[in-house]
């Protein structure tokens, strides 16, 4: 089964966004930068949703982000899903910070449960179909809406989502033009997907990192 190894972001400044990613999120290994001058605008197509086991770790991370200079895309709120809130850091990458409990059942940890990558896409299903060829094994699906993979080892979760939903889940207009600014490294690259998500080997990804997070 293929699964996801590397996340790398493209971003101008590796040094600054390793900085804010220990501060806001305290991520080390998971996350990995790449120097990057690409032209990007807009809504890159993903996000990067962590998820935590109660809304006082929510809190605790979203207000470290914004301390470290991230913008408040959508404030922290309750849903009927649980409780969230999206932010996007200084390097232009999105973070969506949620939990399905809505109470606390003790002091806020900062530890952060699961990480899950979500791209947004044009048709899940054509997505979801070229993706199990590429060797994934899906783990849950709604149709048209929403597929996830299985993550296996992996400290990061493939899910795809339609681009127009996600954005405005996220709060964000869904248009953008450019670069994605993402790089995913794993044993099923290297390739580009049908939304023009790049894959590469995680070995190539591994040996061109300049900082991880």
């Amino acid at each position: 089964m293929a699964t996801i190894e590397t996340v790398t972001l493209e971003v101008a400044d590796p040094a600054a966004a390793h900085r804010f990613y220990a501060t806001a999120f305290g991520l080390d290994t998971q996350i990995r930068l790449r120097a990057s001058q690409a032209a990007t605008t807009g809504f890159r197509g993903f996000t990067l949703a962590l998820t935590v086991s109660q809304p006082a770790d929510v809190n605790s991370l979203i207000d470290a982000a914004l301390d470290a200079g991230a913008t408040a895309l959508k404030p922290v709120a309750k849903s009927f899903w649980g409780y969230g809130g999206v932010v996007q850091s200084p390097d232009g990458t999105i973070w969506k910070i949620a939990t399905s409990a809505k109470k606390d059942s003790g002091p806020a940890t900062r530890q952060i449960d699961e990480i899950v990558l979500l791209l947004g896409v044009a048709d899940v299903i054509a997505s979801k179909r070229f993706y199990v060829g590429r060797g994934l094994a899906v783990a849950k699906s709604f149709s048209r809406v929403y597929a996830e993979f299985a993550a296996g080892e992996s400290p990061v979760k493939l899910a795809l989502y339609r681009r127009r939903a996600l954005a405005k889940d996220l709060g964000v207009s869904p248009e953008g033009t450019g670069t994605h600014g993402l790089l995913i490294g794993g044993d099923a690259g290297p390739f580009t997907d049908p939304d023009g998500f790049a894959w590469e080997a995680a070995s190539l990804a591994g040996s061109v990192d300049h900082h991880r997070a």
